[in-house]
């Protein structure tokens, strides 16, 4: 499961000319589920995206979470994360999960994420969406839930 993170002081989604979800200072994340994600990648994203300091104290420096601010959270399921570039041109997509299995667990990483008690919003899944970002930073950070087999 990838999640791309931004940090953000307002963002919004929107679909079929309304809007879905709105937050103030925090954190928008993007996140794309592969076939092989289970509720396991879900825990592990979820945990990282609540404790990532990536927020400034009075120093400046990044030492606090978003938990931390009391910041919200916006999650918009985008499966092109998932896009395989090595060959030709046209993005393959064959690691995605299927709709079903990826709209599970984008509910699993929402609610384990919400049971901390922060606000989160969410986009529409399989919606076609426009998705307003007010980028503070710019502070972009991509989370592979992969990464916690990696060695080092």
């Amino acid at each position: 499961m990838k999640a791309l993170l931004q940090r953000v002081i307002r963002s919004s989604v929107s679909a079929n000319g309304e809007k879905i979800g709105e937050i103030k200072q925090g954190l928008v994340v993007f996140a794309g589920v592969a076939s092989r994600d289970t509720q396991k990648d879900a825990q592990y994203l979820a945990e990282k995206i609540v404790g990532l300091r990536i927020f400034s104290d009075t120093e400046g420096k990044f030492n606090l979470s978003v938990l931390d601010i009391h910041g919200e959270v916006l999650i918009v399921s985008q499966f092109t994360l998932l896009a395989e570039t090595r060959k030709g041109r046209r993005p393959s997509f064959t690691n995605a999960a299927t709709p079903q299995q990826a709209e599970e667990l984008i509910d699993y990483l929402e609610q384990l994420i919400r049971n901390t008690g922060l606000v989160v919003q969410t986009g529409r899944f399989r919606a076609h969406m426009l998705v307003e970002i007010q980028n503070d930073g710019p502070v972009t950070i991509m989370l592979d839930s992969h990464d916690k087999f990696a060695s080092g």
